[in-house]
């Protein structure tokens, strides 16, 4: 019986993903070794940067389905062992870019970031905000993009939950953070390094200025296509934060029809035109309910009509360019209950009229591209 040699299995484990990393396992140095035996069992022993790595399991049956695929291979023993620390070492230098201590930096501001970065902002809590930003997240990352999700709300995290990820922790290398996957989305949260769900964060302004500079600089983001913060509501600390850290972020603020709502949204948008960044869009949440009797073609305004295009027109009439409203997203009760039971609604519901029009705001601010409208640049009079 002919056995694949080692080039055949090399190029079919070079087909692993690290599920953390999103990177080949034989780049990472993940495999110490692999072998056939003449009775087509398949030997390999990876190595995992931690000892409690979470993703033991899916790297096990990963593993196993590639090398199983080869012909020649009956069966598949997966040794799994852990790096040392020189290895662990050698494989934050090899994903920093070269050398075994790489100075942290925040990859999002280096002015050849190619990441397009949003910052999903609302006055006041309780208009969706949170729910909104993970069904984008996972909506583009469904369109084949690669998406990073920054739970920026320290207080106020709901992220992991509503993802179906709040008891994970993420796995460190070295002085490295890796982001826990969800749904194809690379997520990172204040809530998964506290000690458990029911601890408390009571920080003041420069401790959250660090964490949200920690949360950019030592997480191994990669190669990201998008990255969405979902912020706290407000004017405070973090907004103040992110404007100064990611001075090339467009914001993206939303409100519900309610008048109240919406004057505290125009707050929003206005904290982040005086730093600099552009508010891009403004999008309605809980805009209608289809009536529960007559179907979709009657609709019932709960909070009122015209809150979300009263923030676009104020906006762009403050700014002196053009703020549209991207969308206006029904009252559904399954948007809710995805965020409760960690399924997004985009996924477990694509039909659904709030998924449908999720969909394509993301979509939309996909496509997007930048622009300099809207935007300081940084110029000073000569005073000719």
């Amino acid at each position: 019986m002919t056995v694949p040699n080692q080039e055949q299995l090399h190029a079919a484990l070079g087909g692993v993903l690290d599920p953390e990393i999103r990177r080949p396992i034989t780049e990472l140095g993940m495999v110490r070794s692999v072998q056939v035996r003449p009775d087509g069992t398949a030997e390999v022993t990876v190595l995992l940067t931690v000892a409690g790595c979470p993703m033991r399991e899916t790297l096990t049956r990963d593993v196993t389905k590639a090398l199983s695929a080869l012909p020649g291979v009956r069966d598949v023993q997966v040794t799994l062992d852990v790096m040392s620390a020189e290895q662990r070492q050698e494989l934050q230098g090899r994903l920093r870019g070269g050398g075994t201590a790489p100075a942290k930096e925040n990859p999002f501001a280096r002015p050849d970031s190619l990441t397009r970065v949003y910052a999903i902002a609302s006055g006041k809590g309780g208009v969706g905000k949170s729910s909104l930003t993970v069904n984008l997240a996972v909506s583009m990352a469904a369109q084949g993009l690669k998406v990073g999700l920054l739970d920026a709300d320290v207080y106020g995290h709901s992220v992991p939950a509503m993802v179906g990820i709040a008891d994970q922790r993420p796995t460190r290398v070295e002085q490295m953070i890796m982001p826990v996957p969800a749904y194809d989305v690379k997520v990172m949260s204040i809530g998964m390094l506290k000690p458990g769900r029911q601890h408390v964060v009571a920080w003041r302004g420069p401790m959250l200025d660090r964490a949200l500079g920690q949360m950019l600089s030592d997480v191994y983001w990669g190669d990201l296509d998008v990255l969405l913060l979902d912020l706290p509501p407000g004017t405070g600390d973090m907004a103040i934060s992110v404007g100064q850290q990611l001075a090339n972020a467009d914001v993206v603020v939303v409100t519900t029809p309610q008048e109240a709502a919406a004057e505290v949204a125009e707050r929003a948008g206005t904290i982040a035109s005086m730093l600099n960044q552009k508010v891009v869009g403004v999008v309605e949440n809980m805009s209608w309910l289809p009536c529960p009797h007559c179907g979709p073609s009657h609709r019932i305004d709960v909070f009122g009509t015209g809150g979300g295009a009263r923030v676009a027109a104020t906006l762009s009439e403050r700014f002196g360019y053009d703020v549209p409203l991207l969308a206006e997203v029904p009252l559904d009760p399954r948007l809710r209950t995805g965020g409760d039971t960690g399924r997004p609604v985009v996924l477990d519901d694509p039909s659904a009229a709030a998924s449908e029009v999720l969909a394509g705001l993301a979509k939309q601010l996909a496509d997007r591209r930048p622009s300099l409208v809207g935007r300081s640049l940084g110029l000073t009079p000569t005073g000719r």
